[in-house]
């Protein structure tokens, strides 16, 4: 243990970091992803989809709890900052 750097607070810092500033963004890429996935052919004109979002429901529901986790994250850093710890 070096009397200079608490490793063992560099490492909750990274790991954390690397949640928030990475881990966070791409949850909400993957939701995006999910929402985008076609749903089945019946609703299609000339190969194009009528509908804008929401294809497939599987996919709507993923996006749905991906968005939901990014929107507590994000509720819960404006609490903390609010809170003052």
């Amino acid at each position: 243990m070096n009397s200079w750097v608490d490793l063992s607070a560099l490492w909750r810092i990274v790991v954390v970091g690397l949640i928030a500033g990475a881990g966070l963004p791409a949850l909400f890429a993957v939701g995006l992803r999910a929402l985008s996935l076609p749903g089945r052919g019946g609703d299609t004109v000339n190969g194009d989809s009528e509908r804008m979002v929401g294809g497939n429901p599987i996919g709507v529901a993923a996006a749905v709890v991906c968005f939901v986790v990014v929107l507590a994250a994000v509720g819960w850093g404006i609490y903390f900052i609010v809170k003052g710890s």
